[in-house]
């Protein structure tokens, strides 16, 4: 068991998450980002089949065929897309993905770019989260708004870098600039 690795692994992906998520003015996201992975559901699976390179649930899986800590975690994290599915109201369609708010998809977007940077250290360059998304987007029961804009965000990222996407997400698609939020709140504590 490889607790020590697995959680300096965890903790340093969280912060990349929180960079990122503060440098768009999602500040409560980027403080409560994946705390499910401490909980002893997700965090000693993550222990037993740490490998450093690949997240360990792919490893579990291969194991025993299924997950159990990614089951735990996408069901209590809103930045996945797993996570929104629900019944449809149409006769017949069953389960169906419903539309993120925009917040989780700038999250997950967030989440690809931290799990980029953790799992190729110091490899790490802007078009990596694109093409590991590509990888499997056939595969993907997402919906389409989602689906359309995460896709337009990882180009931009791939294309423009960093500072450029996170200027759109702040102006275009949260339509706030950072440090907005908890100038509001600071203010309002004031009061």
């Amino acid at each position: 068991m490889k607790a020590i690795e697995h959680l300096k692994t965890i903790s340093e992906h969280r912060r990349l998450v929180r960079q990122g998520c503060f440098k768009v003015g999602l500040y409560y996201q980027g403080l409560t980002h994946d705390l499910s992975k401490y909980s002893p559901q997700e965090f000693l699976v993550g222990a037993k089949y740490y490998q450093g390179f690949r997240s360990p649930n792919n490893a579990e899986r291969e194991d025993i065929g299924y997950s159990s800590a990614w089951l735990h975690h996408k069901g209590r994290n809103k930045h996945h897309y797993e996570y929104w599915f629900d019944y449809s109201s149409a006769d017949g369609k069953g389960l169906v993905p419903a539309r993120m708010p925009d917040k989780y998809i700038v999250e997950m977007f967030m989440d690809r770019i931290a799990a980029s940077k953790t799992y190729n250290k110091g490899h790490y360059s802007d078009d990596m989260p694109l093409k590991y998304y590509l990888k499997g987007s056939s595969e993907r029961l997402i919906e389409e708004y989602t689906r359309n804009t995460l896709e337009m965000l990882l180009r931009l990222l791939a294309d423009k870098g960093e500072e450029e996407c996170y200027r759109y997400i702040r102006n275009n698609l949260l339509g706030k600039r950072p440090g907005t939020m908890l100038a509001s709140c600071l203010a309002r504590r004031k009061e």
